[in-house]
């Protein structure tokens, strides 16, 4: 294979496995207690929508979809690596008595509001309320936006260094960087073996992390056309243009993945700087995990896995 070779190919780091996920099938790799991997594949089901296809839009809609499948994918590895073993603690029970078989897409649900809401105040509400009362000290002026867009970008960074803290999380960023850098080997055209994958590099330009940093660089540019003369109904409107935002990042990184030059390189460097905190460098047992996830989606006709 061409070492221009750039694969759709794409994962995500869950608990103590990787989920990837190629153009005919997706499947999720696992080490379990007995210290063996499990491996679960299934066929991507065919995208025939035409919003799913049209630039744009589709970004949006992939977007929904793969945040839907890494959720469902963190809880599966959850259960499969014995991470929520033990009694269940007074909530699951009230789950489990109300809801019955239901309780974890209750769960799910629940846990999706929270995230939402959560990322509104932090990157919407926050942001723009801050703004607000320093214009009351010192006026910024055309400055609002920008000053705006810097607080955003250092509670992103912020987020993402505590949160690399936790020793669970830091061992996800582990498996994190095993899926990159797996990734890279097989782009590079070279065999799939641990010795071949750990030296690759563990940042790549189509990253999620990439990808949330765009998006906050694009709402900068996005919002700075948005009315300041109220703070509540600022906030409304970032909600609304929000669909915008993640379509032409979307694009963004798409070009950004497949191609190499001068501007891409520019749009890839604030993110792939970004993942020195949301990657980690691999054991080797973490880099098999990502080798046995990856195998079962390689595409049947080579090639096809374009990005």
């Amino acid at each position: 294979m061409s070492k221009q070779h750039r694969t759709s190919i794409g994962g995500q780091a869950v608990i103590e496995g990787i989920m990837m996920r190629g153009p005919e099938k997706t499947s999720l790799a696992v080490r379990i207690p007995d210290g063996s991997v499990d491996v679960e594949t299934w066929e991507n089901g065919k995208i025939t929508a035409w919003y799913k296809k049209t630039p744009f839009l589709r970004g949006i809609f992939n977007f929904v979809d793969t945040m839907r499948l890494g959720y469902r994918c963190l809880m599966k590895s959850a259960e499969k690596s014995g991470y929520d073993e033990g009694e269940p603690d007074k909530v699951d029970q009230w789950l489990n008595r109300h809801f019955g078989e239901k309780a974890t897409a209750v769960l799910t649900g629940f846990a999706t509001v929270l995230a939402v809401a959560i990322a509104i105040v932090l990157f919407m509400a926050l942001p723009t309320f801050a703004v607000k009362g320093l214009n009351q000290l010192i006026p910024l002026g055309i400055f609002s936006s920008l000053v705006e867009g810097v607080i955003k970008i250092a509670i992103l960074v912020g987020y993402m260094a505590a949160v690399g803290k936790a020793g669970d999380i830091h061992r996800m960023f582990q498996y994190h960087g095993a899926e990159h850098k797996t990734i890279f080997c097989y782009e590079a055209g070279e065999e799939l073996t641990v010795e071949n994958v750990r030296k690759q590099s563990r940042f790549h330009p189509r990253c999620g992390t990439s990808f949330l940093l765009i998006v906050v660089i694009v709402s900068i540019l996005v919002t700075s056309f948005v009315s300041w003369s109220n703070p509540w109904l600022r906030v409304a409107l970032k909600i609304l243009l929000l669909p915008v935002v993640v379509g032409i990042s979307y694009e963004i990184i798409k070009l950004a993945g497949r191609y190499t030059n001068l501007c891409t390189r520019i749009i890839s460097a604030p993110g792939l700087w970004l993942q020195r905190l949301t990657t980690q460098e691999p054991d080797d047992g973490m880099i098999e995990v990502a080798i046995a996830s990856l195998l079962p989606v390689l595409p049947r006709v080579k090639g096809s896995d374009r990005w």
